[in-house]
């Protein structure tokens, strides 16, 4: 069985191995130890109660049979308030001249910190060999579980930064032809550095008057708002789940931002409590699959699990699932009934 929960100081080796797979430009997410004890560590303490204005809910998915930790999934609360967080907007100027009877609008990109204060989603990742039908979006559709079980802690505004495209050598255009111009560093080099080190460089260095975007290359234009190959299946999730692309895109590579009312999240929306109860004998034709948590913030769990609902209106679960689910004393849960599964790939937000 596969359980989604907080990671733990444990989950380190697993958790490196899992960045190494990941590969470069996944900003959330960097091959570093100290990286990743200290986001181990704002978990435990957001999950803990203890969260603070910026706080980060990092969960792992987890194969119970074997212990290792396959996928990664994460909100971040707050974002910007900590440290700046720079996107740009992708808007329209109009000009206009009486004496040449013209007309004319132009794209620009301006940086701007809109998100400020706004939950983030992002570090979805699934090792390969268990990118099998459903389990990406179980990883994904988590996060906004404890959205439902937890709203007070999220923002009303939730978003998400979508690493944008990149060759095959995990060169970006756009940072090629803007960004490598004000700065004496390659793109995996900026992207290393705001992970480790924050991006008080883009505030210190990035030109502050809007760019126009047709001053840029053809292999820069054709990139903005444009996903990474691995990004597109979640990009096509969350859109499922009501986000929308609203001209924010990442300041480094082009990706485009999605964003969201929380409660109108499908998944919230669509979201249930029930009583529960035990079968010793699950009968397969009343079944369905649910995304299941068990409501506990201090030992948060989520299950990907057959049950049904009885006459009464409370959720039939196996001995095994409801052990799983460490449900022990308590009477409730949320669930969410899964979504038709397609074979998924490679499914990230950065």
């Amino acid at each position: 069985m596969l359980i989604i929960r907080p990671c733990q100081p444990g989950d380190l080796n697993d958790l490196m191995h899992i960045s190494a797979v990941v590969g470069r430009g996944m900003t959330s997410m960097p091959a570093d130890e100290a990286a990743w004890e200290s986001k181990i560590a704002a978990s435990q303490k957001a999950f803990a109660g203890n969260a603070d204005a910026s706080s980060t809910y990092f969960m792992v998915l987890e194969d119970n049979l074997t212990g290792q930790v396959v996928g990664t999934t994460a909100i971040y609360t707050g974002i910007g308030l900590s440290q700046p967080f720079y996107s740009y907007k992708v808007s329209t100027l109009v000009s206009s001249s009486q004496q040449l009877d013209m007309i004319r609008q132009a794209k620009v990109l301006s940086m701007v910190n809109d998100y400020t204060g706004a939950t983030e989603i992002g570090s979805l990742f699934l090792l390969p060999e268990y990118r099998k039908p459903g389990v990406g979006k179980f990883l994904s559709r988590a996060r906004f579980l404890l959205m439902a079980d937890f709203p007070h802690l999220f923002a009303d505004t939730v978003m998400a930064e979508l690493r944008g495209w990149q060759d095959e050598n995990g060169n970006s255009p756009l940072w090629q032809h803007l960004g490598h111009k004000f700065f004496a560093m390659d793109f995996q080099e900026a992207v290393r550095t705001a992970a480790l080190e924050g991006s008080q460089f883009i505030s210190d260095m990035m030109p502050k008057y809007p760019i126009y975007i047709d001053l840029l290359p053809e292999a820069a234009r054709d990139v903005i708002g444009k996903p990474h190959d691995s990004s597109a299946p979640a990009l096509n999730m969350l859109k499922k789940e009501g986000f929308q692309f609203t001209g924010y895109v990442d300041l480094f590579d082009g990706g485009p931002s999605v964003q969201i009312t929380r409660d109108e999240i499908h998944t919230v929306q669509e979201s249930r409590t029930a009583e529960i109860t035990t079968v010793q004998c699950a009968n397969g034709s009343q079944q369905q699959e649910y995304i299941i948590s068990n409501g506990d913030l201090a030992n948060y769990r989520l299950a990907l699990a057959p049950a049904s609902i009885s006459s009464k209106g409370q959720l039939q679960l196996a001995a095994t699932e409801l052990d799983a689910l460490q449900l022990k004393g308590r009477a409730q849960v949320r669930y969410v009934e899964t979504r038709k599964a397609r074979p998924e790939s490679n499914a990230q937000v950065a």
